[in-house]
């Protein structure tokens, strides 16, 4: 017996799912490609946007007051006992490996405004880079900075409310002068990688 021909309306409902597999593939690949310890975009990735923190000493700023600066941001707290300081001070390398006055702002973000004030902040990034901007604010403001960067961060009081540790994602967040999102780096990631990769955007 011959096959009748399948309805319009299913053959609509075909040829949009076929539609919607190969958008999604496209959006995919132009979005996001691995590259080694980083990820570069050939699209607007929807990492960034806008903050309102207070700086190292006492002022507000936001992310405008960046524009017209790479910048490497790292969201870490003071009292980390291995990873924050490791990841740190591999940023203050890459940076040295760079061209003397390259436009590079390293930039540390609290995620743990209940004990990293200003002062703390500020006694903690002096101890890296002599150009690296704390940054930290409000558990409010902190968690919209954090939100903007797809940043994890939990309180651990596994050890006891006052030496509690934070859980958190370990990114070092490359940022171009226009405040869109270049590259990140994990903690797999080596200075010089990072300072090649930099490189190339200046």
């Amino acid at each position: 017996m011959p096959t009748s021909p399948l309805p319009w309306n299913r053959i609509a409902l075909v040829l949009a799912i076929v539609l919607a597999m190969l958008v999604a593939l496209l959006l995919g690949y132009a979005f996001t490609r691995s590259d080694g310890g980083s990820s570069s975009v050939t699209g607007k990735a929807l990492v960034g946007g806008p903050f309102e923190l207070v700086n190292q000493n006492g002022e507000t700023v936001t992310n405008q007051d960046f524009l017209g600066q790479n910048l490497l941001i790292y969201f870490g707290f003071t009292f980390c006992p291995d990873i924050c300081p490791t990841e740190l001070a591999k940023m203050t390398a890459a940076i040295d490996m760079l061209p003397e006055g390259a436009n590079v702002t390293p930039i540390f973000i609290t995620i743990d405004p209940e004990r990293d004030g200003v002062e703390e902040v500020k006694t903690y990034v002096e101890a890296f880079h002599p150009n690296m901007v704390g940054l930290t604010g409000t558990p409010d403001q902190i968690d919209t900075a954090a939100k903007a960067y797809r940043v994890y961060y939990a309180k651990n009081e596994s050890g006891g409310s006052a030496d509690y540790l934070m859980d958190h994602s370990s990114i070092i967040y490359f940022m171009d002068t226009e405040g869109e999102f270049v590259a990140h780096f994990t903690i797999d990631s080596t200075p010089e990688e990072i300072a090649e990769r930099v490189r190339k955007e200046l």
